[in-house]
């Protein structure tokens, strides 16, 4: 039992939370100091005073060490932990440089705080901040906000996932190398393209094409090898009346990928580039457009194209299949969890446009599975053709340990395909 009179946590690593509750509870809620710092871009904090002076000045292990401690407010750190993670075996007395690097911490939160006295307190075996203050850090908002949009549904998800987008000011900790901070900057990147990935398909369906734009250059900053941002770009601005900037974005996306990864763009960014270029051509008369489609060389592989323009060409066959009584029939194929990202998904497109006819259009859903029609084909033959997919898939790519499942249903001129064109869409627009 503290002077204070409230029970100290003793367990290493535990939570502070129910600590602090009680704090509140029994003491003036005006008596906690809410400190506010923002992680996502530069490090910084409104109630500090310099903070970025100051916290220059005071070194960059020092720093990190003090930026570890504010991302894990919400518990007691032991001392193993902190040794382990900023001296492991490299110092002769690790328990002494972690008293040091302690009181390093308390002078630099006591010149950024001079109000505030003893900030970091000592338990038995580890450090936690005081429950007199509530730390409140923008990197755990971005999280709530982009785990509360998958609650959420219609304009009201939407709006969600853009409240979250803005709350992504840049990388966490941008300034810090340090492993563990690399480890949570690639996880809240990941959060933010997630996000960024389900908002588009949204704002792409109510026409949003400068929201869609400003989304998808910033999101390229962030991973300039994600071809889907490059394609809602490009898109937009193809909508927007300016193909010329659509092929400057496409130009520079493929310079920078041959530069760091020396790939080629997707077929689906080359389909798209294609289509700004013919834009482009306004001196074009009607003549000559007509002899260029005409003269069109036939495409040897399966038809890949957007899921807007998927779901035209399902239009127009459920037409056909009312006046002709013939049969099609739509497929959902997606990869298990175990895969390589990006890299299995590029597999599977290859193995989907080489194995399936010409005639056969195939759109991508999200990161992971892909819809297809298999025009006069009935669910029996749809379910073969699935079944060599995978084993082709699987003969080719030997080590991937890519699980493939599929989902088929005839397509029938009534509104049940209608239907599971919607639930496809949301589960693209989703990213489940």
């Amino acid at each position: 039992m503290s002077s204070d009179g409230f029970t100290v946590t003793e367990q290493k690593g535990g939570s502070l939370r129910e600590e602090k509750e009680f704090f509140s509870q029994r003491y003036n809620m005006e008596e906690i100091k809410i400190i506010h710092f923002e992680l996502l871009g530069s490090f910084f904090c409104m109630e500090a005073q310099s903070v970025e002076k100051k916290t220059a000045a005071s070194g960059r292990k020092v720093l990190s060490f003090l930026q570890y401690l504010i991302v894990n407010h919400t518990r007691n750190i032991s001392s193993e932990e902190l040794i382990d993670q900023f001296w492991g075996e490299q110092s002769s007395d690790p328990a002494n440089a972690l008293k040091n690097m302690i009181f390093k911490c308390r002078g630099l939160l006591k010149t950024m705080f001079p109000e505030q006295e003893n900030l970091i307190i000592t338990r038995p075996g580890c450090y936690a901040w005081s429950p007199e203050v509530s730390l409140e850090l923008d990197s755990e908002q971005f999280e709530r906000a982009c785990l509360e949009a998958r609650k959420h549904s219609g304009e009201t998800y939407m709006e969600t996932l853009l409240k979250a987008i803005a709350l992504y000011k840049g990388d966490f900790l941008a300034g810090n190398d340090s492993d563990w901070a690399l480890s949570m900057r690639r996880y809240y990147q990941t959060l933010y393209l997630d996000v960024c990935k389900m908002v588009l398909p949204l704002l792409q369906k109510q026409e949003r094409w400068a929201e869609m734009i400003s989304i998808c250059e910033q999101a390229g900053t962030v991973d300039c090898s994600v071809d889907t941002f490059i394609v809602y770009q490009m898109e937009a601005l193809i909508s927007m009346g300016h193909p010329e900037r659509a092929i400057q974005a496409y130009q520079s996306f493929r310079d920078l990928l041959w530069q760091e990864f020396e790939i080629e763009p997707s077929e689906q960014v080359e389909q798209t580039h294609v289509l700004a270029e013919s834009m482009c051509q306004n001196n074009v008369d009607s003549q000559d457009i007509l002899k260029m489609v005409a003269e069109s060389e036939l495409e040897t592989r399966a038809f890949f194209c957007t899921f807007a323009v998927f779901r035209s060409i399902v239009a127009l066959e459920k037409r056909h299949l009312a006046r002709s009584g013939l049969n099609s029939t739509l497929c959902i194929i997606s990869l298990g969890n175990k895969v390589t990202p990006t890299t299995d998904a590029r597999r599977l497109e290859r193995i989907l446009l080489e194995g399936l006819r010409t005639g056969d259009p195939v759109a991508r859903l999200d990161a992971s599975s892909y819809i297809l029609m298999l025009t006069g084909a009935n669910e029996e033959n749809a379910l073969m053709v699935m079944d060599r997919l995978d084993r082709t898939f699987h003969k080719v790519y030997t080590h991937s340990k890519a699980c493939i499942s599929f989902r088929v249903t005839p397509l029938e001129p009534g509104e049940e395909a209608g239907r599971l064109m919607e639930r496809a869409w949301q589960s693209g627009a989703e990213g489940s």
